[in-house]
């Protein structure tokens, strides 16, 4: 009786909680930035896979066997296209190298992946500091990935830089 009662209250104070501090909203990045920048270019480089997060058990499922995955964005072979490479290291130990294409297509913020006209990306600004989240949309899924950008050690000066893409690595 202890326990239900406890587990009552708990989730009451959970709802009371939710109501009170809400999530706040993340906004979509735009297609083209200040600098009239298009969308990908300040997001070039070596990026970590953090997490994921999918309505159904199905959506993630090709994640499941992945230890971690380092993601590189470089500018494609034409304009508003965006090559990514990935090595994901899986959890028994192989690497596995992809590669694909990303189009921004004009007058849109969501990027294509070319070969899969079903799937959509959109990227979205992340609380996490150095961090991205994708939405990926495609024939019956949508999952959310959380990105961290790849960064390295402190200068002299105690900032950390960035590890660019097209200057070296995958």
């Amino acid at each position: 009786m202890f326990h239900r009662v406890w587990a009552a209250l708990l989730s009451l104070y959970g709802i009371l909680l939710n109501s009170v501090y809400q999530c706040p909203e993340h906004p979509q990045l735009m297609a083209l930035g200040v600098d009239e920048k298009e969308l990908p270019e300040p997001h070039l480089g070596r990026w970590y896979f953090i997490a994921g997060a999918a309505p159904t058990k199905e959506d993630l499922a090709t994640f499941e066997s992945v230890d971690n995955i380092v993601f590189s964005m470089a500018p494609g072979p034409a304009p508003r296209r965006f090559q990514l490479s990935a090595t994901v290291r899986t959890k028994n130990g192989l690497c596995v190298p992809r590669k694909w294409i990303y189009h921004l297509p004009e007058g849109s913020t969501d990027l294509r992946t070319e070969g899969r006209p079903d799937m959509k990306t959109e990227l979205f600004s992340s609380s996490c500091p150095g961090g991205i989240m994708l939405k990926e949309m495609g024939q019956g899924y949508q999952r959310f990935l959380l990105y961290k950008v790849c960064e390295l050690p402190s200068n002299r000066h105690g900032t950390a830089a960035v590890v660019p893409a097209r200057y070296g690595g995958s």
